[in-house]
């Protein structure tokens, strides 16, 4: 483990690239244990959780390594549908697996999956859509246990809009021959994403994006390239940190269209910008930063996972704000990290906080918490006058790569310690 050290309060500038998509990366990832043929991913970020993924993938007797942005995957043979790696306890994203070994293998014994602590993330919606496609789940002393050698394809509707399980669905039902209609899908764009590349690998697939979905699959699938779409949260997350350090920062590769009702809180906000759709590009300039309501929906919504960086803004717009997060009740924790750094913040309840401002922020010692709060406080460390320090970094690091040097690019003073 590690931590980040960095000292704040001045203004950034420059340029800073976002890179692929973090939430896509692992479902595209686990697509390749459809097929006996190569699959090369482009656009991938070179974040903690590929490295576990690939680890795991490694164990089960796939050819897989990711050399800077592009990774490289041929499952040939599956030694075992049985994972009991260690980086399944650590990897919340494992749970695609779930898919994908149904898809490849029939069966599937898994580990609960772990990942970000923040709060209760059941995988019910995903067991209850294997048996309406008529698999048998069983669950005993934590393993996951399920028997797919009756699934067929026909009708499912999801208890949620959940984006994993919609992506398992997509993975088995790829494999599954005849029609798959998906009720209540995600339409988050990296659904989007693993479909496109389902698609090059020999399924029907219409409806991506929507709210119902059909996949004609096929019990043979063949290999495919695909570059990876830019990652909309990263690009959320530059563009807050350039508003709540009144910065002037270009945010390269930003994937406008997916951020629409983002770009619309941005205005009520008052957060000056200029959008360059040919060079996919968006300027922030310094701004004047009003108190704002915002909730976190799903797509086309903000994502929850902007909620959190939203939170540093506040701190330094003009009146009271309130952020609801109806999702999750633990994505409020960073909340007492910042009023240990002088937020004026009071949770109402475990969905929804209100924050006054502006007030100043000092650094202080905190803990990273998860991927998003931790890099949150990193935005937080960088608003803040005087040193900050984020414990267990690495935790940031298994959604953002290279996160020091990118900062380092505008002139943050950040740095790895151990």
């Amino acid at each position: 483990m590690y931590n980040f050290r960095l000292t704040g309060g001045t203004p950034l500038a420059g340029t800073i690239p976002v890179y692929g998509s973090k939430n896509a990366t692992l479902p595209l990832m686990a697509a390749s244990l459809l097929t006996t043929e190569p699959v090369i991913l482009k656009n991938i970020p070179p974040i903690l959780d590929s490295t576990r993924l690939l680890e795991i993938l490694q164990a089960m007797g796939v050819t897989a390594s990711q050399k800077g942005h592009t990774v490289h995957l041929q499952a040939k043979t599956i030694t075992t549908n049985h994972v009991t790696h260690p980086n399944v306890g650590l990897l919340r994203g494992s749970v695609l697996l779930l898919g994908a070994l149904l898809g490849r293998e029939r069966t599937v014994r898994l580990p609960r999956p772990g990942g970000d602590v923040i709060g209760a993330r059941p995988i019910d919606t995903h067991l209850d859509a294997f048996r309406q496609l008529g698999a048998v789940t069983t669950e005993e002393d934590g393993l996951i246990m399920i028997d797919g050698k009756k699934m067929k394809a026909g009708p499912v509707v999801l208890r949620e809009f959940s984006v994993t399980a919609t992506e398992n669905v997509m993975l088995v039902a790829a494999t599954l021959p005849g029609k798959t209609t998906l009720y209540t899908a995600a339409c988050e764009p990296h659904v989007v994403a693993l479909a496109k590349l389902l698609k090059k690998m020999g399924a029907k697939i219409t409806g991506a994006g929507t709210h119902t979905m059909t996949i004609q699959g096929s019990r043979s699938l063949k290999g495919a390239t695909l570059t990876n779409i830019p990652d909309m949260l990263e690009a959320g997350f530059f563009i807050l940190l350039a508003a709540a350090t009144h910065s002037e920062i270009t945010v390269q590769d930003v994937p406008i269209d997916d951020l629409l009702l983002f770009f619309k809180k941005l205005d009520d906000i008052g957060i000056l910008y200029d959008l360059d759709r040919t060079q996919h590009s968006v300027t922030v300039h310094k701004s004047e930063l009003k108190a704002f309501k915002m909730q976190s929906l799903p797509h086309p919504g903000i994502p929850t996972d902007l909620q959190a960086p939203f939170s540093v803004v506040a701190t330094q717009a003009v009146g009271s704000s309130l952020i609801h997060d109806p999702l999750y009740e633990g994505r409020l924790k960073h909340i007492v990290e910042l009023q240990k750094m002088g937020a004026s913040a009071i949770i109402c309840d475990p969905h929804r906080v209100i924050i006054t401002g502006p007030t100043p922020l000092y650094g202080n010692t905190i803990p990273s918490l998860d991927v998003r709060s931790g890099a949150t406080l990193v935005l937080a460390g960088l608003v803040a006058q005087g040193e900050t320090v984020i414990e267990q970094a690495d935790l940031i690091e298994r959604g953002f790569a290279q996160l020091p040097e990118r900062l380092r690019a505008l002139g943050a003073q950040i740095e790895k310690v151990a």
